[in-house]
């Protein structure tokens, strides 16, 4: 299929250049070869016409040249035509910024990350209009860039990774992360040309600041999960509470400044303070309040 496509644009090429009375030998060099010439080396091999140095220039060297057309010959007349030039439109130029590689991955970024805040806390609203919008035009970017998409699925696996170690922290997923982003990222794009190069300076501050962002998530979360229960049933477990009445095994208690129904396999009687055991449903269940052991230095 390569041969059939480069003897085709071979034979293109070479009838334009006979068209025009060009180097055809030249031009299939091109083609096959990748050849170049410099400028001056191009007009002594008969591959250009002229070397001006300014568009104005170039309009005096072409005035009365003949020129064949569909319509037959014609004659150029441009000398002392007026140069316009038109600037891109704003849309063009948003659109020419966010096509940029770099720009289109932090897009992406932005994007999946707002959306992961926006499922942490639900109703935030802000993190998923915003990450929604930078994943569509990240998507979009990327649609109209040569990527390689075996790189985009390790960037979005090392992404994941680094995810999960925030919620479930192991080391190894989130070096996983780290490795997986980081080779996704050098793959990401199919040519290394100038316009379409990703800078290793950007992918390496955006794998600093996830890494940050997520170790700090994770040791957030791993300093709320051994914090004591602070509201809810577990909450009350071994919080004392007073005996109202007690009459065969249970009774009503004053706890946290209500009154509870109460139930216990100890006697209690009216004043008396006890120390909450377990909650069912409404009623707790209770104990006689633990006395704490002698002091150091006090005999038993």
């Amino acid at each position: 299929m390569t041969k059939k496509v480069t003897n085709d644009a071979v034979a293109l090429i070479r009838s334009l250049a006979e068209l025009r009375g060009r180097n055809a030998d030249w031009g299939e060099k091109a083609v096959r070869e990748a050849a170049s010439l410099s400028a001056q080396a191009a007009l002594d091999a008969h591959v250009i016409d002229f070397v001006t140095g300014d568009t104005a220039s170039l309009l005096q060297a072409i005035d009365g040249r003949k020129v064949t057309t569909t319509s037959g010959v014609k004659s150029l007349a441009t000398k002392g035509l007026p140069v316009e030039t038109i600037e891109p439109g704003w849309l063009i130029r948003l659109l020419s910024v966010i096509t940029d590689p770099n720009i289109a991955v932090i897009l992406m970024l932005i994007g999946v990350y707002g959306l992961i805040f926006e499922f942490m806390s639900p109703g935030a609203v802000a993190p998923g209009v915003i990450g929604t919008l930078c994943l569509v035009l990240g998507l979009y970017a990327l649609n109209l860039l040569p990527i390689d998409y075996t790189g985009l699925a390790l960037m979005l696996l090392g992404l994941t990774f680094l995810t999960v170690e925030a919620f479930y922290p192991t080391v190894v997923l989130g070096a996983g992360g780290v490795a997986a982003f980081l080779l996704g990222a050098a793959m990401l794009f199919k040519v290394q040309a100038p316009g379409y190069r990703l800078s290793w300076i950007a992918v390496l501050i955006g794998t600093a600041l996830i890494s940050t962002l997520l170790l700090l998530s994770g040791r957030f979360l791993w300093r709320a999960r051994s914090t004591p229960v602070r509201i809810g049933r577990r909450a009350m477990l071994g919080l004392p509470a007073e005996v109202l009445d007690w009459s065969g095994g249970a009774g009503h208690v004053l706890a946290e400044g209500e009154r509870w129904n109460a139930r216990s396999g100890d006697n209690f009687v009216a004043g008396e303070r006890a120390e909450i055991a377990g909650i069912d449903g409404l009623v707790l269940t209770l104990r006689r309040k633990r006395e704490l052991g002698p002091s150091l230095g006090e005999p038993p």
